[in-house]
């Protein structure tokens, strides 16, 4: 079409190693003042960690509205 100019070739996903993700440790000094402050009892730190109770709905993804 005229009068439109050439469009570079975007990149794509690179196809060679795929990273490893870096092990995190929950009980390290920060992570656990941050829960500190994030949780409420141990039942929430827990699900904060991603330790779910059997039967616990799961959480929806989006923003919520709060």
């Amino acid at each position: 079409m005229p009068g439109k100019g050439k469009r570079g070739k975007g990149r794509g996903k690179s196809r060679g190693k795929k990273q490893k993700k870096q092990e995190v440790d929950i009980l390290n000094p920060a992570a656990m003042l941050n829960l500190y402050y994030i949780a409420h009892h141990a039942a929430d730190c827990l699900h904060m960690r991603g330790f779910r109770w059997p039967g616990d709905p799961k959480a929806k993804k989006g923003k919520s509205k709060t």
